[in-house]
């Protein structure tokens, strides 16, 4: 009988042990895992800090035409050689820190890039996208513009990018969203554009201005964006009509502005998969 009541009380003494045991590395494995989620949370740098972390050169310049005067965005890649040239047109939310380091990015693949801040000194005290009050606040602005002012503005930008010394001369357009439409709409007025590629935008309504287009227009549509989406049989149907170039890409799943939210590291997964293969479409056709 000892000897039982010897066992027994070892027995428990071990399971004691292991269970104890248990725990604590269940512990050990909760605190790891909580370590690598802090971690990351740390090493996940803003847009701002991104930009900021840059190696790459940036300046604003000041650009003109007639009595206006307006900010624009440049970046310029690590070459020692002339490059080819882009204007970036933002979206419905203006040049904000989004939009720039999009710019930056083109830079780090090899790209001049241009990017007009198209609301900038169209209020008092507006002089930046930056200055306005809220995103709401800069989209009423970019709303009330003067579409003739829009393409004088993108003029402005276009020429200055042009002739940079570190331009070979070549320039093409990208936009997004509102950005998009305008991209779509300057390549009816700028016939020395290299091309034209218009994320979730819509395309002109007049098969006249339609006609004006010299470079080829590509498209980049979410699946999930049937606002946008309803009109790309009309646009396809002008551009085929006027014989000119239109080719676009469909992300299934994707919704409006994936460029945008796929960017961001708690993107769904088809935006996130939409702004890879577009990212890879651009620069495959910038070349």
């Amino acid at each position: 009988m000892k000897h039982l009541n010897h066992v027994l009380v070892l027995f428990f003494f071990s399971f004691c042990l292991f269970s104890c045991g248990n725990k604590a590395d269940k512990k050990d494995e909760n605190n790891e895992e909580a370590q690598v989620k802090t971690d990351t949370i740390i090493t996940q740098k803003t847009e701002a800090e991104e930009l900021s972390d840059s190696p790459r050169h940036h300046e604003w310049v000041t650009l003109s035409h007639d009595e206006r005067e307006f900010q624009a965005f440049v970046a310029y890649p690590e070459t020692d050689e002339p490059t080819k040239s882009v204007i970036v047109i933002h979206e419905n939310r203006g040049l904000n820190d989004w939009a720039r380091l999009f710019v930056d990015k083109l830079a780090e693949a090899g790209y001049l890039v241009i990017a007009p801040d198209l609301i900038s000194n169209t209020q008092e005290g507006k002089r930046r996208t930056t200055d306005f009050e809220n995103p709401d606040a800069a989209r009423d602005a970019i709303y009330a513009l003067d579409p003739e002012q829009v393409t004088a503005d993108l003029d402005a930008a276009f020429n200055y990018i042009k002739e940079d010394s570190a331009s070979t001369g070549e320039v093409a357009v990208v936009g997004f969203c509102w950005g998009g439409s305008q991209t779509f709409k300057y390549a009816t007025n700028n016939e020395e554009i290299s091309s034209a590629h218009v994320f979730y935008g819509t395309g002109p309504e007049d098969s006249e201005a339609i006609a004006n287009i010299s470079a080829p227009v590509y498209g980049y549509y979410g699946g999930d964006d049937n606002r946008v989406n309803s009109t790309i049989e009309a646009s396809e149907k002008m551009m085929e009509e006027a014989g000119k170039t239109y080719e676009y890409e469909i992300y299934e799943g994707a919704g409006h502005a994936f460029m945008r939210t796929g960017h961001q590291t708690d993107a769904k997964e088809a935006n996130k998969e939409a702004h890879d293969k577009a990212w890879k479409r651009l620069k495959d056709l910038l070349k």
